[in-house]
């Protein structure tokens, strides 16, 4: 028996899993490969993303706390613009608050969750 840990994936709660999935599937160039009504996983390149369904759900109210981030994602892009529109057009809303825009942008994902996109990050 082996004591080796290794990272496993990054969980997001959120109302309803499938559409989430499909958005990062697309954005990320990922594949499902496990789907039910309460849980779905996403291998994407470099990692796996699982989405989780909770009762009640409310999305995060960032930039404020009254609801916290559930999970904050962080992508790596050669440049900012493409990107940006790649996923405003898959379902992504820009934040209003945008603390660096020249060095990264921060979106919204279909369930409410900030994520960012940078160039802060090699890719």
């Amino acid at each position: 028996m082996s004591d080796a840990v290794k990272f496993g994936a990054v969980s997001m709660d959120c109302a309803d899993p499938g559409p989430l999935a499909v958005f990062y599937r697309d954005l990320l160039g990922g594949e499902i490969i496990f789907e039910s009504e309460k849980f779905v996983a996403v291998t994407v390149p470099g990692a796996t993303l699982t989405m989780q369904k909770v009762a009640d759900h409310q999305p995060p109210t960032w930039p404020g706390d009254s609801v916290p981030k559930q999970v904050h994602v962080e992508l790596a892009v050669d440049e900012l613009d493409a990107p940006q529109a790649r996923a405003v057009a898959l379902g992504a809303v820009v934040a209003k608050h945008q603390p660096s825009p020249d060095r990264w942008r921060v979106l919204i994902d279909p369930a409410g969750h900030p994520f960012c996109i940078t160039t802060l990050i090699p890719t």
